[in-house]
């Protein structure tokens, strides 16, 4: 009787541990990193893959198994909008795994609506704590409709003009804001301005990404990648927070966070 009674106790024990372990362990995978910390994570990755020491973490059987049994909301620790150019792997690019990584591609990395919505979703139902505007030298996108604005454009399928309109203004912008720089030289600053664009697009349309980042709950920065060289370049995040405030200042400021109609 008391060795049934023990091997009853140990057997609760074990029960017990396995319960916990389970709790600790689900508590963990739900405890995201703080936006600097996503970001330094984003810029760790970085520099290992630029000096060849990838640790391709997340890629194992474990990952996968955990894949298709848990929700992704409870590891990903980035959204990133990028080009769908074949050049910029993106979980390569930082070195991350399986349900590191909220992706969003598009020709161009424009943010109009399709891509607002994908980014909200990252933010609000994914929860990750930062999203990443990135752009990329030698952008094909961004080089063709420069072309176009400097008069020397080509026929295009009938779909492409309204999915890289967005690209014009930034184009336009980075012409008036260096009129020394002439012809195809503008081309780099019209990817960075495109980045700027994207953002202060999203700003406008998406009162959900304002709110998340004005409560601290997530981040979004801008970078360009050198596809070259396979460095990504930062840039200023002093100019998000300004962007924010001259979107919040428009008169066309999206207001209303939630959609209607009962979706």
């Amino acid at each position: 009787m008391k060795r049934i009674f023990s091997v009853f106790v140990i057997g609760c024990c074990v029960l017990a541990l396995t319960v916990l372990s389970a709790a600790a362990s689900e508590k963990a995978a739900a405890k995201k990193p703080s936006p600097d910390e996503a970001v330094a994570m984003l810029k760790a990755g970085n520099a290992r893959f630029i000096e060849g020491k990838c640790q391709h973490p997340n890629t194992n059987a474990a990952r996968l198994h955990q894949a298709g049994t848990e929700n992704q909301g409870d590891h990903a620790y980035a959204t990133v909008i990028t080009c769908s150019d074949s050049r910029v792997p993106v979980e390569r690019v930082f070195d991350a795994g399986v349900m590191d990584i909220f992706v969003i591609r598009v020709a161009g990395n424009v943010c109009d609506v399709d891509e607002r919505g994908s980014i909200e979703y990252g933010l609000a139902h994914v929860h990750t704590p930062v999203l990443v505007v990135l752009g990329h030298t030698q952008c094909g996108a961004v080089t063709a409709v420069t072309h176009a604005v400097l008069g020397k454009g080509h026929a295009l399928e009938r779909n492409i003009p309204p999915l890289v309109d967005n690209i014009e203004p930034a184009v336009r912008a980075a012409m008036a804001s260096h009129p020394n720089v002439k012809g195809a030289d503008i081309i780099p600053y019209a990817i960075e301005q495109n980045v700027w664009q994207g953002i202060e697009e999203l700003f406008i349309e998406s009162p959900a990404t304002r709110d998340i980042v004005k409560s601290g709950k997530a981040k979004v920065v801008g970078a360009i990648y050198d596809v070259g060289t396979g460095k990504v370049n930062w840039l200023p995040e002093a100019k998000v927070a300004e962007i924010l405030k001259k979107a919040e200042a428009n008169p066309k400021c999206a207001k209303e966070a939630m959609a209607g109609g009962g979706h």
